[in-house]
């Protein structure tokens, strides 16, 4: 099970496998000195979430509600996991979780189970992954080389394979460098699409929870389950209902014209290898001036924005100052440095900046930048510990300020066998467009997963006509929820997709039900059927709970059987009610009797 996608586990549980056997080798597989850990549950926690997997499966037995079924996962130790100690790797200032931070209990809620808690830099300050009391976590593919950081432990334990994902955050860069370092995806979603309660914040006002994954499709579907509006988090921030899905099939890609590796050749060799795959792929790439972003970077670790960190932990770093790793602290404590007309100025610099820099945005269809501009030693770090970490955010420090999302991808592995990643910075919800793009380009690099040495494989293909989107579960609709029908907007508001209009095998009868407002048709399967038109919804699984509960008797959610054999969820009717009811088979679909009836 080392090695394991998502789709791996879900297959093993298809074929008869059980979570409490797969869950209790791996548990007791996993070494309790390796520094990627800091926690790892025992085997009673995986035991209580083994019996709260399975009340869920009992309540409802279609696993398709349960996408993440029995799939373990890793928490960076700064995300709280109820009943476990979150440090933010400084011991003295642990605490005893008392809740489920809000992504990981939408994670548990789609069936995952969490495995561990995970080492990073200190109070998520770093890019390195050695500035902890629990010491550096090695690079998975040459421990002379640093991991990354901060999210330092969340991408090791998903390179080696030890779980498929993996939740970090990301503040400049923190849940993109390790996955670059690690030759794994790094998901650094829209800031406030994920919910940061829970989270130990470094700057909260630019913090967002990351992912790690060695597929971009695994990683978009638990981006996918993460998501969502949280009103406990001042921060979160609803989606748009129209937002950009995918990119162009030649993209247009803004690449630095002048792009700086600090004299590592090999890794300029490797950007320009992987620019020229990129170009193969159809894709247009345009050099343009990055000064301004550089500009951008500055204001993060120069200016006030150091003092959001000492922010978040001033009571502590006023009382326990010599708890703090010296470099962490020597960071934080230049906070003292500014003051609120700084802090003032600095934002309205910063609004200046993004105009412009949204200007360059918009010139283009993303930005395609190296994930980090070198790779260095764990001693060279530790001899210059702040300008090489400086380094190693050249590309990622000003994605966050600037409001962007982004992608790290593997690209290829350099001369030295080192993993060298790419990067897709793409505005606000443009989430998914740059994972669509990131999984065409992971099936074109043809590298293995990780440093597991296991091939990548392409998502199955779908037997479906049309692609189900990950993440989402497709619903045949077929009265008031009809587009231009009154209850079409239960679908619109839940950012369904409207796929196409189709027709039901030739055995089912439509009848329209007595006392329903608004009107309200009953389908029924029948041996003596007919074709019925539906429309089918893609709704988002995590609001496809909300959705069911809004279905009121006797309608349900049922398996319904398209023409083409195809079975998918739809409404059905409770027998009981037909008995009262006007059979309107014959008009072929409830918009064809409304429009008759008119």
């Amino acid at each position: 099970m080392l090695g394991w996608t998502i789709v791996d586990w879900q297959t093993a549980y298809r074929d008869g496998a059980t979570p409490a056997a797969l869950l209790a080798t791996l548990l007791n597989g996993l070494a309790g000195d390796d520094a990627a850990w800091i926690t790892l549950i025992d085997q009673p926690y995986l035991a209580a979430q083994l019996q709260a997997l399975e009340a869920r499966r009992l309540a409802n037995p279609d696993l398709a509600t349960l996408p993440l079924y029995g799939v373990p996962f890793a928490a960076k130790d700064n995300i709280d996991v109820a009943g476990i100690r979150t440090t933010a790797a400084c011991p003295e200032f642990a605490y005893i979780a008392e809740q489920h931070a809000t992504v990981v209990q939408r994670l548990l809620d789609a069936g995952a189970i969490v495995i561990g808690k995970t080492n990073l830099d200190q109070f998520a300050t770093g890019l390195v992954g050695i500035r902890s009391p629990y010491g550096a976590v090695p690079n998975s593919f040459d421990p002379e080389y640093v991991s990354g950081g901060s999210s330092s432990g969340s991408a090791s334990v998903v390179a080696r394979g030890l779980v498929p994902f993996s939740l970090g955050t990301d503040t400049a860069g923190s849940g993109r460098v390790p996955a670059g370092l690690n030759n794994i995806v790094g998901l650094k979603p829209t800031v406030g699409s994920l919910s940061g309660r829970g989270v130990v914040p470094a700057c909260r006002t630019l913090d967002c929870v990351s992912i790690f994954a060695t597929t971009v499709a695994d990683a978009e579907l638990v981006f996918t389950q993460a998501a969502g509006f949280d009103a406990a988090d001042a921060y979160s921030r609803t989606r748009p209902e129209h937002v950009l899905t995918k990119l162009p099939a030649k993209p247009r890609f803004g690449i630095p014209a002048q792009p700086e590796f600090y004299g590592d050749t090999i890794a300029a060799a490797a950007y320009a290898q992987a620019l020229e795959a990129v170009r193969a792929s159809g894709a247009v790439c345009i050099p343009l001036d990055f000064s301004l972003f550089d500009q951008v970077t500055t204001l993060l670790y120069d200016g006030p924005w150091v003092a959001e960190r000492y922010a978040a932990i001033e009571a502590f770093a006023e009382e326990h100052s010599d708890a703090i790793h010296p470099v962490v602290r020597d960071i934080i404590f230049r906070a003292r440095e500014f003051s609120a007309t700084d802090t003032f100025n600095a934002q309205y610099k910063l609004a200046d900046l993004k105009r412009a820099a949204d200007k360059i945005m918009a010139s283009v269809d993303a930005l395609l930048v190296p994930t980090a501009a070198t790779h260095y030693k764990i001693a060279e770090v530790a001899a210059d510990p702040v300008r090489r970490n400086s380094h190693m955010g050249k590309y990622t420090n000003f994605v966050n300020l600037l409001n962007w999302c982004a992608l790290a991808v593997p690209a290829n592995l350099r001369s030295d066998g080192l993993p060298f990643g790419l990067t897709l910075i793409g505005p606000a919800w443009s989430d998914h467009a740059l994972a669509a793009f990131g999984k065409h380009w992971q099936a074109l690099t043809g590298l293995p997963r990780g440093a597991t040495g296991q091939p990548y494989m392409p998502p199955a293909a779908t037997t479906d006509k049309h692609e189900v989107p990950a993440g989402h579960l497709r619903v045949a609709v077929v009265g008031a929820h009809l587009t231009g029908m009154p209850l079409n907007r239960e679908l619109t508001e839940r950012k369904a997709i409207l796929v196409e209009s189709a027709q039901t095998a030739d055995s089912y009868r439509l009848y329209t039900l007595a006392g329903t407002t608004p009107p309200k048709p009953g389908l029924a399967r029948s041996k003596d059927g007919a074709a019925i038109t539906v429309e089918l919804w893609d709704i988002p699984l995590p609001a496809f709970g909300s959705f069911v509960a809004g279905v009121p008797a006797p309608l349900g959610i049922g398996t319904l059987e398209l023409s083409d054999g195809r079975l998918v969820k739809g409404f059905i009717c409770e027998p009981y009610a037909l008995e009262s009811a006007q059979d309107i088979t014959s008009f072929g679909g409830w918009r064809a009797y409304c429009n008759r009836a008119a």
